[in-house]
Order: structure tokens, then C-alpha cells, then sequence
């Protein structure tokens, strides 16, 4: 628990003091966000806010995990694991498509950035290494980082992707999970708040599994994951990271995370949900990032086959401040329904565990 508590800590300090710095950057370097015109027209006089605060999270979750680190070297505890340098890669490496994406749209002072191409390619490139790499490294017991098997709250052992399928489904829920939270970042706060809940409920699950780990005394229900308490710790840090970046985010926003942190915290939640072994169980907790893609894929298809749009504007949330609800209303009700499904998550991995026998 004191590991988890340094990285959060940590993270949450240099977030803090991070972010202002980027804002200042930023604003002097004229690196300010460009507006959609077909977008809600209150979100016009955003143009021109900093962005890419994203940068703020990243530094914030390797500065936690770092400081925890040498801390555990130096009283002789654990130390970096496989499944956490891991989890750290494909944060970053998504993040870093993103920040290409936010740059590009900066330079070029246009709302896009990246071609969808050039982006479907990035992120498939990231995770497919990542794919690779989780089944690789095996501890004294044998396990992997990740697991071949689908799972909800623990490898369904009579579900199996194989290797080559494993790595497909890898590369898939990284990519849709990292557009997922995307698409969620459209209101000041959202995808900060939203982040908060996930990466919170996750430190509770990850640590709950390395209480219980499966071993010569372990009781029934125990859970048979690489790394637990090392993942919390990347957790942690990440929580910490967008707990001091919503300080600034929140609205009126100061700063946007952009692609940057959208896409990277996307990653986080896809890597989180794989090593862990809960990749059903992610789409129960971060259940706001499914509704809003969606409702953007309901949107697409509706209208190119009746030519009618399903919402007033898609992602989901834009909807309702079209149809006059402010954007303050709009953020505080997305972030109730994020809490209740990350807290019904929360439940559902400790009820499955009550019912192997757990007490």
C-alpha cells in the first residue's frame, strides 16, 4: 500500500506544478487549440486554449513510478517488473501518436491533425508491439504478463485466442479503447474526471489480486496475474497524474489534454484490463468511453443509410448541449454515470470473487 500511496503522491505534485508550466509554454508558443465550426457553437471561444496537457500526465505517471521505485530499491523491497514497464510503453507510445496528431494540427492551425490512416497505423503499430511483448518474459511460476484466454474477471480457461489471435485482440481493444476515451474528450474535465474513476477503481482491483495471488497457501478464488501490486503502482501514478491535470482542466479549462492524453490514458485503460486479466470487466467499468463510440458508430450508420441524424451531434455528450443543457450540467451527469458504472465494476470483480469461495 505505501508503493501505491508514493506513486499517487508523487504523481499528483509534479502534475501540479507541471501543468502550469505547460500552459505558459504553450500559450507563448501560440500552441492553442483549434475549434470544429460544425461543433457546438459555445466551444468557439475555446479556440486558442493550450493544449496538449496530455504531456503534464505522462511526465507526472514516470515521475511516480519512478520515485517508487527507488524507493522499494533502497528498502530492499521489489522493484520495475516486466508487466509495468509494459503498461508504461503503451501509455507512452500511444501518447505519442496523439502528441504527432495534436503537433500537426498545431502547425498546420487546422482541427485535424494526423490522417485517419496515419493514426489507425500508429496505434495499430504501439499495441502490436505491445501484443508481442505481454506474452513474452515469464516468471519463476511461468505465467506471462498477459493471458491467451478472454477474461472477465479472471482467464476464462475455456475461451482461448491462441497466439496469433491474442496478439489481434491486443492490437483491437488498444485501438478502440484509445479512441474510446477520445472521442469522450470534448467537455472541459470529462475525460480527466471520467479517468479518475477508472484508474481509482483499477488501483482497488490490482491491489485486491496481489493480496489474493495464487500460491501454495493461496485460498480459493485467488487470481493467477504476473504483477499486481506493480500495476496498481502505474495506476496509482496515472491517477495522481490526471488528479493534478483536472486541476487545471476543469472548466473553464485552462488547458486540453488532447490527443495526447486521450489517446495514452485509452492505452492505459487497454493495457490495464489485458494484464490484469478483465478485459470484459473494463467495458462494465469505463462504460461512459463505450457509449460514446457508440453512439458515434450508431450516428454514421443511421445516417448513411436513411440520411437522418440519430442525435442532434455525436459523441453522446455534445447532444445534450445542443438540446440546451449547459456544459457544466452536461460534465457533473457524465461524471455520476462514470462513478456508477467504475463503482458497479468495483462490485462485480468482488461479488465473482465471493462466489469462488472468496471471504
Amino acid at each position: 500500500m505505501k508503493s501505491i500511496l508514493i506513486a499517487a503522491t508523487v504523481s499528483l505534485a509534479v502534475s501540479l506544478l507541471v501543468t502550469p508550466y505547460l500552459i505558459k509554454f504553450f500559450s507563448r508558443h501560440g500552441f492553442g487549440q483549434e475549434i470544429r465550426n460544425d461543433g457546438p457553437q459555445t466551444h468557439l471561444k475555446k479556440r486558442g486554449t493550450p493544449t496538449m496537457g496530455g504531456i503534464a500526465i505522462i511526465i507526472a505517471m514516470w515521475a511516480g513510478y519512478g520515485v517508487t521505485v527507488i524507493v522499494q530499491r533502497s528498502t530492499g523491497q521489489g522493484g520495475p517488473t516486466a508487466s509495468g514497464w509494459l503498461l508504461l510503453y503503451l501509455t507512452t507510445g500511444l501518447g505519442l501518436v496523439g502528441f504527432l496528431d495534436d503537433f500537426i494540427k498545431l502547425r498546420r492551425e487546422r482541427s485535424l491533425g494526423l490522417t485517419k490512416r496515419g493514426k489507425l497505423i500508429g496505434q495499430i503499430g504501439v499495441s502490436l508491439v505491445f501484443g508481442v511483448l505481454a506474452l513474452m518474459f515469464r516468471n519463476a511460476d511461468g505465467i506471462t504478463p498477459a493471458s491467451t484466454h478472454l477474461s472477465y474477471t479472471r482467464g476464462l480457461t475455456w475461451l482461448s485466442f491462441g497466439l496469433v489471435g491474442f496478439v489481434l485482440f491486443a492490437v483491437l481493444i488498444s485501438v478502440a479503447w484509445s479512441n474510446g476515451v477520445n472521442l469522450s474528450d470534448g467537455l472541459d474535465g470529462l475525460a480527466a474526471g471520467f479517468s479518475v474513476m477508472v484508474l481509482g477503481t483499477y488501483v482497488f482491483i490490482c491491489f485486491f489480486q496481489f493480496r489474493n495471488t495464487c500460491n501454495a497457501a493461496a485460498a480459493l478464488g485467488c487470481y493467477q496475474v504476473r504483477d499486481p501490486l506493480d500495476v496498481a503502482v502505474v495506476a496509482a501514478a496515472a491517477l495522481g497524474g490526471c488528479i493534478g491535470f483536472l486541476w487545471w482542466n476543469a472548466h473553464p479549462a485552462r488547458i486540453f489534454m488532447g490527443d495526447c492524453g486521450s489517446l495514452a490514458l485509452g492505452g492505459l485503460f487497454a493495457g490495464l484490463s489485458i494484464l490484469t486479466s478483465t478485459e470484459l470487466l473494463m467495458v462494465v467499468v469505463a462504460a461512459l468511453a463505450v457509449v460514446q463510440s457508440v453512439s458515434v458508430m450508431m450516428q454514421v450508420a443511421v445516417y448513411k443509410r436513411r440520411k437522418v441524424r440519430l442525435f442532434k451531434m455525436a459523441p453522446f455528450h455534445h447532444h445534450f448541449e445542443v438540446i440546451g443543457w449547459t456544459e457544466t450540467t452536461v460534465l457533473v451527469r457524465f461524471w455520476l454515470l462514470a462513478a456508477i458504472s467504475a463503482a458497479l465494476g468495483a462490485g462485480l470483480f468482488y461479488g465473482e470473487w465471493l462466489a469462488r469461495g472468496g471471504s
